[in-house]
């Protein structure tokens, strides 16, 4: 064996977790984004559209059934609107001939036909429950596999700095909260959104001057949720960030229990456990609080419309302009109308949730490896075992090398030692010659060849690494053992 001497750094082998985001980082791009609370507003406005993009995608397969359980909500909707109409119809014309002692027909078929729209509207309802419950859980089957396979792709240098909890945090609560809007969120905001401009609309045609009347309101009730949509955005943000830190915590002190027992960490670890678990609960009480002003200013705007309906409409019954049977059609839609103002809330909550995750899970995606296979790879069949590293640099920090200038040459054949204090590179190299990382500078060759010109099956065959501390698998001592087969 030839080797120069080496110019080692004594930094430590491991990236630092402050690697995650460098200042050459866009602020949005990748996950530079997950621990920044003072993103710019064009950062937001391109979180938000890659955040869609990536929604979009994963909905496009199933464009046919959304138009389909669309529609489906339109009819269950419709037939919930046309409950008060009926009721209107009963009480001013179906019951005047049963208190003259006429015919009740008229009233009885009034009860036939809520029967049936209450019938049309069940029917629709469980046609969406069943089959919008089948297309999100294709979506997040699909989610969930671009996600694993991903980060199966990212390189090493990728995982030493993305912890493991983020990784688990991603694939469960993320994928939770996607969940939560897919089964619950749109349905809020589809029926919300159809039932305001409905009964909007039948307020007008039942008695134009008294639904003037109602809508006041309206301008009020938007300014509200303007608020509250504002308010709620980064609230919910952090509240997905607290939440994915706890987990983080969690999984890493059980992960590394033997080291962390080892060092008498565990007071230390639960006071920093205690710490992001506080963090997570003022969060999750800052959302409680936006909550707890926005839903009783909702329902206080919809008592006093109601208050105000019942008084100037009550005149008008006793003045004969107004018949029984419209005033209490009237204070059925307003029931109907505010009501959706509650589920918007719960859409939003839902809503934020979701897209602080799709925001994670969009930047884990648009990550890319930095170790790719090239596209001409140079075919190596039988390696003769010849290692060269030509002036490699590396450093897993910037401007902290660990590696400056390495020239090592180790003839086929050869068994090389490496013996080196802790942190002199020795795991490094190792993990360079198995292509675990590429260098910054200089290159590797196997038999004259650079490793990024070579396939993966190729190199895989030719280097095999077995490292210091190995894993277990769950399964038989065999399936591990055949593992890399």
């Amino acid at each position: 064996m030839t080797a120069t001497t080496t110019k080692a750094g004594t930094a430590d082998d491991r990236e630092p977790e402050s690697a995650l985001a460098t200042p050459e980082i866009e602020e949005w791009r990748g996950v530079s984004a997950e621990e920044n609370d003072d993103i710019s507003t064009r950062g937001t406005v391109l979180l938000r559209r890659r955040s869609r993009a990536l929604l979009a995608d994963l909905l496009r397969p199933y464009k046919r059934w959304i138009w389909v359980l669309v529609v489906a909500v339109v009819i269950e909707n419709a037939a919930r609107l046309s409950v008060p109409w009926m009721v209107r119809r009963g009480i001013d014309l179906g019951v005047p001939p049963l208190l003259e002692g006429g015919s009740g027909r008229l009233l009885y078929e009034t009860v036939a036909l809520m029967a049936g729209a209450v019938l049309i509207q069940g029917l629709s309802r469980t046609f969406f429950l069943r089959n919008s419950g089948t297309v999100g859980q294709k979506v997040l089957l699909e989610l969930r596999r671009r996600v694993f396979k991903h980060f199966q792709d990212l390189d090493v240098r990728f995982h030493d700095r993305y912890t493991t909890g983020r990784v688990v945090s991603r694939l469960t609560s993320d994928i939770d909260a996607i969940m939560e809007l897919l089964a619950n969120g749109f349905d809020s905001l589809v029926t919300a959104v159809l039932t305001m401009v409905g009964v909007g609309v039948l307020l007008l045609v039942l008695d134009f001057e008294l639904g003037a009347v109602c809508l006041l309101c309206f301008p009020v009730l938007m300014l509200l949720v303007r608020w509250f949509s504002r308010a709620s955005s980064r609230t919910y943000r952090k509240v997905r960030e607290t939440s994915a830190l706890t987990i983080v915590q969690f999984i890493e002190t059980m992960t590394g229990i033997k080291a962390v027992q080892a060092y008498r960490r565990e007071r230390r670890n639960s006071g920093i456990f205690e710490d992001v678990a506080g963090r997570y609960r003022e969060a999750n009480i800052d959302s409680f609080k936006l909550v707890a002003v926005f839903m009783p200013s909702i329902k206080l705007v919809g008592n006093l419309t109601i208050g105000v309906v019942l008084l100037y409409g009550g005149h008008r019954v006793i003045e004969g302009d107004m018949t029984v049977g419209v005033l209490a059609a009237f204070l059925l839609y307003l029931r109907m109308f505010f009501e959706p103002m509650q589920d918007i809330s719960q859409f939003y909550n839902t809503f934020q949730s979701a897209s602080s995750a799709l925001e994670k899970l969009s930047g884990v995606l648009e990550e890319q490896p930095s170790v790719v296979q090239s596209s001409d790879p140079t075919p190596l069949p039988h390696a003769a075992g010849a290692v060269h590293l030509e002036h490699v640099r590396f450093e897993y920090a910037k401007d902290r090398p660990v590696l400056p200038d390495l020239e090592l040459d180790i003839p086929a054949g050869q068994t090389v030692a490496l013996v080196g204090t802790t942190g002199a590179g020795k795991t490094t190299i190792a993990k360079l010659m198995a292509r675990f990382y590429d260098p910054d500078g200089g290159r590797v060759t196997l038999d004259g060849t650079d490793l990024r010109d070579l396939a993966d099956d190729d190199l895989r065959r030719a280097v095999v690494m077995v490292t210091q501390e190995n894993f277990m698998f769950d399964g038989t001592i065999a399936d591990n053992i055949a593992f890399g087969k």
